[in-house]
């Protein structure tokens, strides 16, 4: 799937995924509903008590693996969606639902607790860890898988944008992107997506 996504971000480029069969990227298409399905809910910070810590990081490390395919399934989707000339059959509803739901999931609870600690809930249920000092003492270092979603994820919020300005889409759909489009800008240490979210929210405000 990681070579899919970036071999059909080059096919875009080229102006050739037009070219391909419609009812057979119709297929792959929903192929890769099924592949976003898969990791679209799956969340990674996991805390089992009862663990070990290397049974607790094998667990995640498998989750992450999940996590990070259905994000290249969703930029595979974008990339065929958003290139040029693309017939109509292929902008499926169901396929750019279950991106936008795999993208808000994973924003709310992977990424923003991962860069800003305001958004971490307290393991011992005490709620969101809310208190500023949280930012302040918040190491900087990220794991590279962390890194390399957020990097994903900045590629298919920039992509929906793009995708706003070919396809029509419904009511609800765009309330859905409006709430993601908007959220990064209160949310810490995350510059590259608030350039991607003003793309997004432009997008929107031209409907």
């Amino acid at each position: 799937l990681s070579e899919l996504g970036s071999e059909s971000a080059k096919i875009k480029a080229m102006g050739i995924m037009d070219k391909l069969s419609t009812d057979k990227t119709v297929k792959v298409l929903n192929i890769l509903e099924k592949n976003i399905q898969d990791g679209s809910k799956l969340s990674t910070l996991l805390n089992h008590n009862n663990d070990t810590e290397d049974e607790e990081r094998l667990w995640r490390d498998l989750i992450m693996e999940r996590v990070t395919k259905s994000a290249d399934a969703c930029l595979t989707a974008i990339n065929i969606m958003t290139s040029p000339n693309m017939p109509k059959a292929v902008y499926i509803e169901d396929v750019i639902e279950r991106v936008i739901q795999y993208t808000k999931f994973h924003l709310q609870n992977t990424l923003y607790p991962q860069y800003d600690p305001v958004y971490r809930v307290d393991p011992h249920g005490g709620g969101l860890l809310s208190s500023k000092a949280k930012r302040a003492k918040c190491s900087t270092h990220k794991q590279r898988v962390i890194v390399m979603l957020y990097n994903k994820v900045c590629d298919i919020v920039s992509s929906l944008s793009e995708l706003l300005e070919i396809q029509l889409l419904t009511d609800t759909t765009i309330l859905q992107v409006s709430s993601m489009g908007i959220t990064p800008f209160f949310v810490e240490n995350v510059s590259e997506l608030q350039l991607c979210a003003i793309k997004l929210v432009t997008a929107v405000s031209t409907f």
